[in-house]
């Protein structure tokens, strides 16, 4: 009996040791899996970025503006593009993208597809045919307004916001003001571009900001 007790208890123990060997393996591939993942999608990010282009003293001097037009023309990237925003948000319960005038309509539109989304606008005072409600936000001299329909989306609804580019945050800030009026939840702002140096999420803050490319300096 006693024999017979060691035979098995060695057996078990085998069998522990493959088990643990099997877990190992497989951590040991996943990390693989995922070191891989991470440098493919730090070559798209490359390449995205090299497919924007700086537009200097556009549309006033000073101002280097990022043309996203390249990007929008290479269609394997800009399908990327969109691919890698819609990847932050497959998982989540998104019932509509709200793009903000004029380039996000480009980048929203694509993003609620992509998410089998519904899709909504912002825009400037006077463009909108029904009837609106209104935020304003600050500019370096002065304000600005924009509008969203009365009946954009449900109370409730979960809205992610998108555009191509955060800078100082304002047009995105009276955006997350607009979908609160409509009485929505902001899942995030999603944006392919973000000036980091001119710190335009702080401005969106408690609303979560997520960019595929940052720029620490113009």
């Amino acid at each position: 009996k006693e024999a017979g007790g060691r035979s098995r208890d060695r057996a078990a123990g085998v069998g522990i040791a493959e088990s643990r060997k099997q877990i190992a393996e497989n951590l040991c591939l996943r990390v693989k899996n995922l070191c891989a993942s991470g440098r493919a999608m730090e070559k798209e990010i490359t390449e995205i970025r090299q497919a924007i282009r700086d537009i200097p003293n556009f549309p006033k001097p000073g101002i280097v503006f990022k043309d996203i037009t390249p990007l929008l023309g290479n269609g394997p990237l800009f399908k990327r593009a969109i691919d890698l925003l819609a990847g932050r948000y497959q998982s989540q319960k998104v019932d509509m993208v709200l793009g903000i005038e004029s380039r996000g309509f480009i980048i929203g539109a694509a993003l609620a597809y992509r998410l089998g989304a519904g899709f909504c606008i912002v825009r400037k005072p006077g463009k909108l045919p029904y009837q609106t409600h209104s935020a304003s936000y600050e500019l370096e001299y002065g304000s600005d307004t924009l509008e969203v329909h009365r009946d954009a989306f449900p109370p409730r609804a979960r809205v992610l916001i998108a555009d191509d580019l955060i800078a100082t945050g304002g047009t995105a800030a009276a955006a997350i003001a607009l979908v609160s009026k409509l009485g929505g939840e902001v899942v995030e702002c999603a944006f392919v571009i973000e000036l980091s140096f001119l710190k335009g999420r702080d401005k969106l803050k408690p609303c979560g900001v997520f960019s595929l490319i940052q720029y620490d300096s113009e």
